[in-house]
């Protein structure tokens, strides 16, 4: 049975948001091996059009960014999305039935699916079909963005923290 886990980079003061810095070199390995080893990803339309950036190289990209461009692009994705009309390679569009989908994940597969951004973990969540919540704390402070809980909280209990960098610490949680 697959386990469907809800983890972002966060903010000090709770914010999911990519644009307001990058993981350090030192880090970024460390989401490749993350990526390498999920069984598929499901993204909301939001942070799937964001992740379509890895979809084509750019000149510009050092090596580790061709390995997780590579890397990306063979992890199997669920997009949910009632807008979008077609997703690319490697993707499968669910324009409903969310509860339907992540029981199907959950039943069919083994491994971690991961479920990526704050609107649709805060919805999945909200079903009581996430396993296990992970962020990975930067020493930031934005002061804005998006949150990486989308309404409140769940009740959660830590069940481990690992350092993942030299400032970041990977919190990991599970439903109360």
């Amino acid at each position: 049975m697959a386990k469907i886990l809800y983890g972002l980079q966060m903010t000090l003061d709770g914010y999911a948001d990519h644009t307001a810095f990058n993981p350090s070199p030192n880090l970024f390995p460390h989401f490749i091996d993350h990526t390498r080893e999920v069984a598929g990803s499901v993204y909301g339309r939001t942070m799937y059009e964001v992740m379509r950036y890895w979809e084509d190289d750019q000149p510009e990209w050092d090596d580790a960014e061709r390995e997780y461009a590579e890397v990306w692009r063979e992890t199997p994705k669920w997009v949910v999305s009632s807008t979008l009309e077609s997703v690319g390679p490697n993707a499968t569009l669910v324009a409903d039935g969310l509860q339907g989908m992540i029981r199907r994940l959950k039943a069919e597969h083994d491994g971690e699916f991961e479920v990526a951004g704050p609107r649709l973990a805060h919805s999945v969540g909200e079903l009581g079909l996430i396993d296990e919540y992970r962020n990975d704390l930067h020493p930031v402070v934005v002061g804005h963005g998006k949150p990486f809980f989308a309404g409140s909280p769940p009740p959660l209990r830590l069940v481990a923290n690992e350092q993942v960098d030299d400032d970041v610490m990977r919190l990991t949680y599970v439903p109360a």
